[in-house]
């Protein structure tokens, strides 16, 4: 019987139902759900995931979607992983006019003119359609001058491909750039830098002060720092545990038998 009742959750799978929905997030109302993950389930159709309008984040990440018409009506969504999939049109995601965060790399969208429907996207910070760590691409990056026209198609992102293009850290990257091209340049004399009396600093006071967004990206980054180190700190606590176990039986082994006498 439970064999049976696993098939059929299974079966489920293909499509997102409103059971599959509840069973996940634990809200009886579609419409209160904020976040969802549905990673590597083998969903092929999105079913009635356009009901859940108060969608904040979304990871659909690894499953067959071929299909993206459902999320138009998401419009409050400000970051969605669709990597992995069969997805080569991405016009329905015009209407998520809060995404800032779109992760669509290892699908099968082959031209520049597929991402045009992305451009009204006002908000949209970071677009990611290649992924190195997990050789995800798209047949569109293979385009020599790819990045370029991307940048120009989208001169507010600050993110592409994972990379910073625009913020504080491209800032940070432009720095050390510049320092390796002086370096480079030879302009040196006799071992001792030239010194320029009209230098100014590259950063302004205060430049370097953390302080915390609201931005949904920089939040969901938090998050995962902090997941990432309490599962450091407790594979620490396991390790410890074992070492010391460890110690106690080795030292148990070498202690000299004694005989009474």
């Amino acid at each position: 019987m439970d064999s049976k009742r696993e098939k059929e959750q299974d079966a489920d799978f293909d499509k997102i139902t409103a059971a599959l929905l509840k069973s996940r997030t634990g809200e009886f109302d579609l419409e209160s759900i904020l976040f969802l993950k549905l990673r590597g389930l083998g969903i092929q159709d999105l079913g009635c995931i356009g009901e859940c309008i108060s969608l904040e984040r979304l990871d659909l990440s690894g499953n067959n979607i071929t299909n993206l018409a459902s999320l138009a009506s998401l419009r409050v969504l400000s970051v969605l992983n669709l990597s992995a999939n069969r997805i080569s049109n991405l016009e329905p995601l015009r209407s998520c006019e809060s995404l800032q965060n779109l992760n669509v790399a290892g699908n099968i969208i082959s031209s520049i003119e597929s991402l045009h429907c992305l451009q009204s996207l006002r908000k949209l910070e970071s677009i990611r359609l290649k992924d190195n760590t997990y050789n995800y691409t798209n047949p569109v990056c293979r385009n020599t001058s790819y990045r370029i026209i991307v940048l120009e198609m989208f001169p507010s992102i600050k993110v592409l491909d994972g990379e910073r293009v625009a913020g504080r850290g491209s800032d940070l990257y432009q720095l050390c750039k510049d320092i390796d091209d002086t370096i480079k340049a030879g302009l040196y004399k006799n071992g001792q830098l030239i010194e320029h009396h009209d230098c100014k600093p590259w950063v302004e006071d205060n430049y370097w002060e953390i302080k915390r967004s609201n931005n949904a990206i920089v939040e969901e980054a938090y998050k995962q720092f902090n997941d990432v180190l309490h599962e450091c700190r407790l594979l620490n606590n396991r390790a410890t545990h074992v070492i010391s176990q460890t110690e106690k039986s080795m030292s148990l082994k070498k202690q000299p038998k004694q005989f009474a006498i």
